[in-house]
């Protein structure tokens, strides 16, 4: 059985790069079955991972890149993303994040073949998205699924699937017995602190405990002691760091130029730093 060794420098499955790395590798079938049956809460006995990219209908739109593009036995179609960094938001409610998985539902549930095909014939989809941050903090559930519904909760269709996992939702879930754990639990620990070793011997637990999360936990050992590999990691981790620095340099210059215009208003220190965000003590600086 393998076992992350108590010091070993395990990349993260939560960058989406080695997310899809690991869940597309030939040697991980079993594992990525055993994913999205516990997210989509149904048997998968057959997975085909397909081309990652959709198909564009007009040169004008934006090629779009699924992590983990598949069909399951049935014919039904999956699409599992990883989604670590926050998106840029014009709203406390997470529009762009959830606009942009429902339009990835969506085009995907509508590329199929329609053409001399029956609409009772038509398969189901399911966009499954497993997110490193909160997108509803006030509901207690790690876990979301959705299906268009009648407001008395009846289901209309299930044709089309929305599940979101929040990993950041896992405080109460590191707390239960390995053996009570359910497998998307188990899949959801596995994936936000594989790197972390202060849960090392939780996450080994998990590993012995299920052998589809052994095989991951195998590939996962070796993609990370890959050199390439790491260096791409370091690389985009860098690139993320720098992108954010830059965000927020450029947010900070910009409450400066609206603080010294509030100043010469003559508004008081205290109202600038409401208004702006920055502290009295970089207004007194202006």
């Amino acid at each position: 059985m393998i076992i992350f060794p108590p010091e070993a420098d395990i990349l993260s499955p939560v960058d989406d790069h080695i997310f899809k790395t690991l869940m597309t590798h030939p040697e991980a079938k079993l594992s990525l079955m055993s994913v999205i049956s516990a997210s989509i809460d149904r048997p998968v006995i057959d997975v085909v991972v397909r081309n990652n990219e959709l198909p564009v209908s007009d040169n004008d739109e934006k090629t779009e890149r699924l992590d983990v593009n598949c069909t399951i036995d049935g014919g039904d179609q999956v699409d599992v993303e990883m989604h670590s960094s926050h998106i840029e938001e014009v709203d406390d409610v997470h529009t762009n994040f959830l606009n942009k998985y429902m339009y990835y539902l969506t085009d995907l549930h509508s590329s199929q073949k329609a053409k001399g095909v029956k609409y009772y014939d038509f398969v189901r989809t399911y966009q499954v998205t497993f997110c490193n941050y909160s997108i509803y903090p006030h509901y207690h559930d790690f876990i979301t699924r959705a299906s268009m519904r009648r407001p008395d909760g009846k289901e209309i269709s299930s044709q089309i699937n929305f599940i979101l996992v929040e990993l950041s939702k896992l405080t109460n879930i590191v707390t239960k017995p390995v053996d009570k754990l359910t497998p998307l639990e188990m899949w959801s620990v596995f994936f936000r602190y594989s790197p972390d070793v202060k849960h090392r011997d939780l996450v080994n637990k998990v590993i012995a405990e299920r052998k589809e999360i052994a095989m991951a936990g195998e590939l996962l050992l070796s993609i990370s002691k890959d050199e390439r590999e790491r260096a791409h990691y370091r690389s985009r981790r860098m690139f993320e760091t720098d992108k954010i620095s830059n965000e927020l340099t450029i947010e900070y210059r910009g409450a400066l130029k609206i603080a010294r215009n509030l100043k010469i208003m003559g508004m008081s220190f205290e109202e600038i730093a409401k208004a702006t965000g920055l502290s009295i003590d970089d207004i007194k600086k202006l």
